[in-house]
């Protein structure tokens, strides 16, 4: 392709081939012409972009922002990805606008603000404690919230305390003693205070978003990295040296592990700040809906109207085996959940890990069940016609038998992965109007040599079940591959991409 895109900022010319793959199976060792054929589609179509990049489709932004600051949510997109998508999508005041995966509430809060009413779904609680605290920025009480501080201020945990912060496996001595007694502690004395739902739900928030920076744990993709200075660690080295194997890494998680009273007390000073701000200025249209659903969109988008949104913005969890349950554990087992608890969650989330198990039959059931099975059969077969789809599984099921995979759960978990989304896809297409607009943000992955388009092969899908694709744009930094994959396979350069679909 000829096609170049100028950069304004460093005065060169991006060619769009250098976003392109030029071989999607390394070596060429499995069919890839289905790959090929979308990425040759979509290709014409591509935008790359500098409206947004790496820190607008992520948390960075919102780290410095009113409101949006009050979790910190790796996971999450920027208040201003939010509001270029909302103008681009022409949405008014009275619209609504649907987050399937709604995460810390980014895109329902900026709604808000701008008086669009909002419907979304998340499992993980901290989502829902997010959003609910956040959505009563004008329902709280600024000097219920100061004598608050004062009292959290003059809390002492007494000598003989013997309380303790609530673990599981993976959580076990997450925290110097101090702050284990003092977390507890403090959920204690809330629960038995005078105050109102709505500032000890925001406690509860200040506190979750002390958690690790209090604990010898940071979140780490994939799992809990551990700090060297915790009893885990220095346990799991006494057994290895006994044993004459390796030592763990004499790794620092943070330079200091901080009080987690002063933390709090940070973060409370902080939200008040903010409130101060928003109630003096007006901020947030209350008139707006926030309607949160926590629990699966899968088994609760298919009950939706038809033709009731007027857009969708979101960002799926992404295709790259990251656990939120293990790397949210701490949260997780403050607000309440058990080990067990933990595990089923995991399975209720779309399959993003290698543990995950096939939700079809779980899926068909649920469609029979609401009297649905025709729609279930169209949406399920027209999954399976997709060519470049099948490709990529055929071609990990290759790498599998050459040993080229790491754990064998990938197969499953992409498999999964993708038709999840389908179903997610078809049931959007049903519940939008004609006119509306969806985005969704997602990275490209590449498994044993074995590069997924994911943002070309969701839009093939979107289009089988009706929407049509107008433009996909890519951030002009793009991603690279781990260290195991570049070794053996070279680089290839992935796209970080926000996908626009049209209901016409």
């Amino acid at each position: 392709m000829e096609e170049q895109v100028y950069d304004r900022f460093s005065f060169i010319k991006i060619p769009v081939d250098d976003f392109l793959v030029d071989q999607f199976s390394a070596d060429s060792f499995c069919p890839e012409e289905a790959r090929k054929e979308i990425e040759k589609r979509y290709a014409e179509i591509l935008e790359i972009t500098d409206k947004f990049n790496r820190q607008s489709v992520s948390y960075q932004l919102n780290k410095k922002e009113v409101l949006h600051s009050w979790l910190k949510y790796k996971e999450g997109f920027s208040a201003n990805l939010v509001n270029l998508l909302l103008d681009e999508m022409g949405i008014k005041p009275g619209d609504w606008v649907m987050d399937p995966f709604m995460g810390s509430g980014t895109t329902a809060l900026v709604c808000q603000m701008r008086g669009i009413n909002s419907i979304g779904y998340d499992v993980l609680p901290i989502s829902s404690i997010s959003i609910k605290t956040k959505a009563a920025i004008q329902r709280y009480d600024i000097d219920e919230i100061r004598a608050l501080i004062k009292e959290v201020e003059a809390l002492r945990v007494p000598h003989d305390y013997s309380g303790c912060t609530p673990y599981i496996t993976i959580t076990r001595d997450a925290y110097p003693e101090k702050n284990e007694k003092f977390l507890h502690y403090i959920a204690a004395w809330r629960d038995k205070s005078g105050y109102s739902e709505d500032v000890k739900e925001l406690l509860t928030l200040c506190i979750i978003n002390s958690l690790e920076r209090c604990s010898y744990t940071a979140k780490a993709g994939q799992y809990l990295g551990w700090d060297c200075r915790s009893k885990k660690v220095i346990k799991a080295n006494r057994i290895r040296t006994e044993k004459g194997q390796k030592l763990l890494p004499a790794k620092q998680v943070r330079q200091v592990i901080l009080d987690s009273k002063e933390t709090i007390l940070e973060e409370l000073h902080h939200v008040l700040a903010d409130l101060e701000t928003i109630q003096n200025n007006k901020n947030g249209n209350q008139s707006a809906e926030i309607e949160f659903i926590p629990d699966s969109v899968l088994y609760k988008l298919p009950e939706m109207e038809e033709n009731f949104l007027t857009g969708v913005i979101t960002s799926p969890p992404y295709c790259n085996r990251y656990d939120y349950t293990r790397t949210y554990a701490l949260e997780l087992v403050y607000l309440g959940l058990g080990e067990q608890e933990v595990k089923d969650m995991r399975q209720s989330l779309l399959s993003c890990t290698v543990e995950s198990h096939s939700k079809i039959d779980e899926l068909k059931r649920y469609y029979e069940n609401i009297g649905q099975k025709a729609r279930f059969d169209y949406i399920y077969s027209t999954i399976k016609a997709n060519t470049a789809f099948e490709e990529i599984l055929f071609a990990l099921e290759k790498r599998k038998k050459n040993g080229d995979l790491n754990n064998s759960g990938v197969i499953r978990m992409v498999e999964g992965y993708f038709t999840e989304l389908a179903f997610i896809y078809a049931e959007l297409y049903r519940v939008c109007k004609s006119g509306a607009m969806v985005a969704f943000v997602n990275d490209n992955v590449r498994y044993g040599g074995e590069v997924i388009p994911v943002d070309f092969l969701s839009s093939s899908f979107a289009e089988q079940f009706g929407f049509k694709v107008p433009k996909i744009y890519t951030l002009k930094q793009q991603k690279g591959n781990s260290s195991q994959q570049m070794a053996k396979y070279g680089r290839v350069a992935l796209r970080k991409s926000i996908t626009i679909w049209m209901k016409e």
